[in-house]
């Protein structure tokens, strides 16, 4: 079977409709103001309303304060959560005892010593999304890590890769990984924020023949 595979940062409903519509399995709704895909939880909520029981929904937030946390979920009552800051386990585990999402967290991975720290989350997230290192802005930058860090790596959690992922280098990817699930932003965008529909098709395309 081809991996599963999340559209994240939408942000229209045309969009949200054609990820489905594509065959995505999940998609993804950006709660932080510095990112050029944020969007408020008033549409975050419409926008997850689009897509119950079509595919699965995940909300991105970045260090969000427990204030903003409560209010986001309850809100846009998500499929999941994912945390893409410097969030602790012992935080990840307190929204897990409250909230029926589930809960994915972003790792940048930078070295072999990465896969090693993030054992402190076994038992806590649902699911590891390995992205590229940290930089100015979590997610979206188009960078990509070293797939070869993963080539022989035996995982212990669910787990998914995101960070640089394009049409054009997704088979790679996933042939060089394994990976059982995909994640893509700005590989299938015109200009920052902003999707492509048919980038989105070609990306969607590209999995399904692996």
């Amino acid at each position: 079977m081809p991996p599963l595979v999340k559209i994240c940062g939408l942000s229209t409903p045309e969009t949200v409709d054609a990820a489905i519509r594509l065959g995505a399995t999940h998609i993804g709704l950006v709660h932080y103001e510095p990112s050029p895909r944020h969007v408020a939880l008033d549409l975050a909520a419409q926008l997850r309303q689009r897509a119950q029981g079509k595919v699965k929904v995940a909300l991105l937030l970045v260090n969000a304060s427990q204030q903003l946390t409560g209010e986001a979920l309850s809100k846009v009552r998500p499929d999941i959560i994912q945390f893409h800051g410097t969030e602790t386990p012992e935080w990840l585990a307190r929204v897990k005892q409250l909230v029926p999402a589930q809960i994915w967290k972003a790792i940048g991975l930078k070295d072999a010593d990465t896969l090693d720290r993030m054992q402190k989350y076994r038992g806590i997230a649902d699911r590891i999304l390995f992205d590229a290192p940290a930089a100015a802005m979590p997610g979206g930058t188009g960078t990509r890590f070293d797939w070869s860090l993963l080539a022989n790596h035996r995982h212990n959690m669910d787990w998914g890769i995101a960070g640089g992922l394009t049409p054009d280098n997704v088979g790679q990817a996933i042939a060089e990984t394994g990976a059982p699930l995909v994640d893509v932003s700005s590989g299938v965008e015109s200009a920052p924020g902003v999707k492509d529909v048919d980038k989105i098709a070609a990306f969607l395309k590209a999995v399904a023949a692996c």
